[in-house]
């Protein structure tokens, strides 16, 4: 997948004048929000499976080593084999010679989001495989030629009549010819053009949400039954994954179960909840011959010793960016990379690198919503601040928000001095936009006033108005 993280302030800008994007966002903001709210409201102990979920996986990554090796030995027993990959590169390298030794032509991908990290789909088409993706919203963008904008809907950008004119266009050719309108005609008319894709694929590739070290097991959550069709009818399945996410046992994985679903769609449970444990066995109907398990690092265990280790607790759920002011107001294709949001503004600047994502982490008001919300607890405000610590340090910040710090550290070093002059400032911007209530443009604020007024001041500073009842 391209990196685009650089472009973070342009591709913002047109983000914000894009009026079909605004759209389509407005309308998935809400439902994501209240039906989380109403889930979680009608589970009175979901503080306390919070609580027990951070805990499974605190211990799990103190652990890994430990967890990770149990995992493959269970799988190894169960007819399957585990392959390691420290770099993308050799993610892709593993999976193109498994595809090869499979012999395969078509290859059908259920949604994974580790998959766009490596850019898998890239390297799958480059060395002449065809690779079909069967989650719908994942269908939609590869129709697109895009990338997904949200890590638990990927097509959450487009609006119904985008879609209704990406089918037409692309489905002509299978003899369907009529432009639909409904969301229930679109969906069949996916599905129709699935199905075969399903009974040809060679090699079935899907992700995990989770791995279990006392079984070997893969789990996925999905509302669409193309994960099983992936796993179960191709004969080489391929699941392709990170290493954190193993837990220890099965009764540790329904615990994030809950949390997954609630957190991320609203559901007690998703649709389809999918454990798979090794190969066919004798006198079963479906399921692979062949069962490969890939574990990505990619930079995770440097994580593991740092001061972004909790940032491995995560799930995945995509609460975060649900309810981030500026994700809301972007979408996700602003970030520029594979994960979008608050997570990704922590984990994009760790896995390209801080110079080329340093704007993910200002895109941030620092509400704290995000912490929030976060089933797992992980605290995303302060690692955001770690990484703007972290690019003044490495003198990645332009020279004049640099100076725009040493001068206000400067002043709140000095609090006498710093009220002083704000009092004199408020008095000033006060006098001047009395008349109005606000401006239309200040010198230095142009980045705000461009699409805001700044309201004047009313009064006198807190501090001054602190001290003055103080004294009273």
């Amino acid at each position: 997948m391209q990196i685009n993280s650089p472009q973070f302030k342009q591709r913002a800008t047109v983000a914000l004048q894009d009026m079909r994007l605004q759209k389509a966002l407005s309308k998935a903001k809400g439902g994501f929000i209240d039906k989380r709210l109403a889930a979680i409201s009608a589970l009175p102990e979901f503080e306390a499976l919070r609580e027990r979920g951070k805990a499974i996986k605190q211990h799990t990554l103190e652990n890994l080593d430990f967890y990770l090796e149990r995992f493959e030995s269970k799988v190894i027993a169960q007819g399957g084999k585990v392959h390691w990959a420290s770099s993308s590169e050799e993610a892709c390298q593993l999976i193109l010679e498994i595809s090869r030794a499979a012999n395969a032509k078509v290859i059908t991908k259920g949604k994974s989001m580790v998959g766009e990290e490596i850019s898998l789909n890239e390297a799958l088409e480059a060395d002449g495989f065809k690779v079909v993706e069967t989650d719908l919203g994942e269908y939609i963008i590869q129709l697109a030629h895009e990338p997904p904008s949200h890590i638990i809907a990927p097509a959450v950008h487009k609006t119904r009549e985008q879609i209704s004119d990406l089918f037409h266009e692309h489905h002509q050719q299978y003899g369907l010819t009529q432009k639909l309108d409904t969301v229930p005609e679109l969906v069949n008319e996916a599905r129709t053009v699935l199905r075969s894709q399903f009974l040809s694929a060679d090699v079935g590739i899907t992700g995990a949400n989770f791995l279990i070290a006392e079984t070997g097991s893969t789990v996925i959550v999905t509302n669409e039954g193309n994960g099983d069709l992936t796993n179960t009818l191709p004969r080489v399945h391929i699941v392709m994954t990170s290493i954190e996410k193993v837990v220890p046992t099965l009764n540790d994985a329904t615990t994030l179960l809950r949390l997954l679903g609630r957190s991320a769609t609203g559901q007690e449970m998703t649709s389809y909840t999918t454990f798979t444990t090794g190969v066919r066995r004798e006198g079963e109907l479906d399921g692979a011959q062949e069962f490969h398990v890939v574990l990505l690092d990619n930079g995770r265990t440097t994580m593991l010793g740092d001061e972004f280790k909790d940032m491995l607790r995560c799930i995945r759920c995509g609460a975060c960016m649900n309810h981030c002011p500026v994700y809301g107001s972007v979408g996700g294709h602003a970030y520029g990379w594979v994960y979008p949001g608050p997570m990704g503004s922590v984990l994009t600047p760790l896995m390209i690198g801080l110079k080329a994502a340093q704007d993910l982490p200002n895109a941030s008001t620092l509400c704290g919503r995000c912490e929030q919300v976060c089933p797992m607890k992980i605290p995303l405000p302060t690692m955001l601040r770690q990484h703007r610590i972290n690019a003044y340090e490495q003198d990645l910040m332009p020279t004049r928000a640099r100076w725009a710090l040493k001068i206000w550290a400067y002043l709140a070093k000095r609090p006498a001095l710093y009220q002083k002059l704000a009092s004199i400032k408020i008095g000033i911007l006060g006098f001047l936009g009395g008349g109005r209530g606000s401006f239309r443009y200040l010198p230095f604020a142009g980045a705000w006033t461009k699409n805001r007024d700044f309201p004047a001041p009313q009064g006198k500073t807190f501090m001054a108005q602190w001290k003055a009842r103080k004294s009273a």
